[in-house]
């Protein structure tokens, strides 16, 4: 029987809306079900800070992958500046996530990002995200990098669909 599998760790439930080359808005909703939650506090239960810094990240990459047309395979985290927490993420608590595009190279993509729960900014960073492909570092590798590329296709998509 074949079932179809969703990514352990996404860390965003849908995408709001999408304007490649611009700006992301995406959401998540801390459901209270999530592993990290046992251990990260058993009597004060909150979403870890570096889980909401990497929601920020893959709303970030989301929208790199749409302007780039997924031309690149692999987008690595290079720097976090200005992070900063202002507030907890409980179980039951929506973050919405805001990403925009500040300044894009062939190497790297700048990006301002930022989460809120209703009015309040929970986190914010700027972050500075490199891009590559595996077929660049390894032409051997290319149909394996082509197999990413096309399951970010898929996986955005059910991100946009809400599936």
């Amino acid at each position: 029987m074949a079932t179809e599998t969703q990514m352990r760790f996404r860390q965003l439930d849908r995408i709001l809306d999408i304007k490649p080359g611009e700006s992301i808005r995406a959401s998540l909703t801390v459901q209270g079900s999530e592993d990290y939650l046992r251990d990260h506090f058993p009597l004060f239960k909150v979403m870890p800070g570096v889980l909401m810094l990497e929601a920020l990240f893959q709303a970030s990459c989301w929208l790199i992958r749409s302007t780039d047309q997924f031309r690149h395979s692999l987008l690595t985290l290079k720097e976090a500046r200005n992070v900063k927490f202002a507030d907890f993420m409980e179980p039951g608590q929506s973050l919405e996530i805001q990403a925009e595009i500040l300044k894009s190279d062939e190497g790297t993509v700048t990006i301002k990002a930022s989460g809120t729960k209703g009015d309040v900014v929970a986190v914010s960073a700027r972050l500075i995200i490199s891009r590559s492909s595996l077929a660049d570092k390894d032409p051997g590798l290319a149909a394996l990098d082509e197999f990413m590329k096309e399951s970010m296709r898929k996986e955005l998509h059910k991100l946009v669909k809400n599936d």
